[in-house]
């Protein structure tokens, strides 16, 4: 029934969250996330943002990394915090299931960098709350290649199928989806997790009423 989309549930909670990374490397703990932004929403509305840059004594960083997120070793010294303290506060949310959890990306890289993250505090990967996640990546390549949600398709594998979708020429970065939409954002800050997860709330609100979920 339309009545059980999203787009009518003024009520739903949310988790939006987006990590910085020294690589793309998933099969490595060197691949240290150093950032770590999350915001809490219901409906439409925001909540609370924390935004966090993650301690370790050692960060391999790559150069690519570095320029392509404006690393700023000065500002990460100054303001970094203990890991083990990030991952709590994350997971008191994460792991309540009445969050739905929504990221760019997220199935094919963030929820993995949390798995690293909890192996460098000495814990086990758990993904338990990988059913709730809403992937704005996936459902973009489903708006835009005219591909539906069906009945009776179990949704985290119809998103795990998009994941490894490609066509050529379209494009479903961030950057593109706002121009898509047609808000406004200042390209020099993306990148930064905070203000992705703020730009991409507004492009999840859009995907809304494009999508039937």
């Amino acid at each position: 029934m339309k009545e059980s989309l999203l787009r009518f549930a003024s009520q739903q909670d949310y988790i939006l969250f987006d990590f910085e990374t020294c690589s793309l490397n998933l099969g490595s703990l060197d691949n240290k996330p150093w950032q770590l932004s999350f915001l809490l929403a219901r409906g439409k509305k925001i909540l609370e943002k924390r935004d966090y840059y993650i301690d370790w004594e050692e960060l391999p960083i790559s150069a690519d990394a570095r320029r392509i997120t404006h690393f700023n070793e000065k500002k990460y010294r100054k303001t970094s915090v203990d890991p083990i303290f990030v991952l709590k506060e994350f997971e008191k949310y994460i792991y309540d299931p009445k969050y739905k959890i929504v990221g760019h990306n997220i199935l094919g890289f963030d929820v993995y960098i949390h798995g690293i993250l909890r192996s460098l505090c000495g814990q086990e990967p758990d993904y338990s709350y990988v059913s709730r996640c809403i992937d704005t990546n996936c459902i973009a390549r489903a708006i835009k290649n005219q591909i539906k949600l069906q009945e009776g398709d179990d949704f985290l594998s119809w998103q795990y199928k998009l994941l490894h979708h490609r066509t050529r020429g379209v494009k479903t970065n961030i950057k593109q989806l706002l121009k898509d939409y047609a808000i406004d954002f200042d390209e020099a800050k993306l990148h930064d997790a905070l203000y992705d997860i703020e730009v991409n709330f507004k492009i999840f609100q859009k995907q809304l009423w494009d999508s039937e979920i």
